[in-house]
């Protein structure tokens, strides 16, 4: 599947994971569905309530009222982001076993190098396991 994600998203994405350091960042994505793919206008930057280095969560409050927004500046719900601090942004044993939707896109930020690393995955079934399978990601 190709994803396709505005210069100006993809920037707030990275900046937000950034400012977080070295906690995971985290946050909501919208756009929409679009043939072969989906396109990603617009992120929800939220605060990871448990403050962790290797794991999140988005705040419930923080959550709906992204979904309030989004639904009123008529995009959908396209999955989340968050970021791997001091590691790879290939997902992790806990994102996998966390990552339920088959129709959702998992942005994951690498910061573990100088330069930020951004991959977007999805999930598919198979034999009832997880299996995550990356997308392409092109920055328009």
């Amino acid at each position: 599947m190709k994803i396709t994600i505005t210069k100006e998203v993809y920037q707030q994405i990275v900046d937000h994971c950034r400012n977080c350091f070295p906690l995971e960042g985290c946050g909501l994505i919208a756009g929409h569905e679009v043939p072969g793919g989906k396109e990603i206008v617009k992120a929800y930057l939220t605060k990871n309530i448990s403050e962790s280095r290797v794991y999140f969560t988005i705040d419930p409050e923080e959550q709906l009222k992204a979904v309030i927004n989004m639904r009123k500046e008529g995009l959908i719900p396209l999955g989340n982001f968050h970021s791997h601090p001091e590691t790879s942004a290939d997902p992790s044993a806990e994102d996998r076993r966390l990552a339920l939707d088959h129709r959702a896109c998992y942005v994951i930020v690498s910061l573990s190098d100088r330069l930020p690393v951004v991959k977007c995955f999805h999930v598919t079934k198979i034999n009832d396991e997880n299996n995550v399978v990356e997308d392409e990601v092109e920055v328009v």
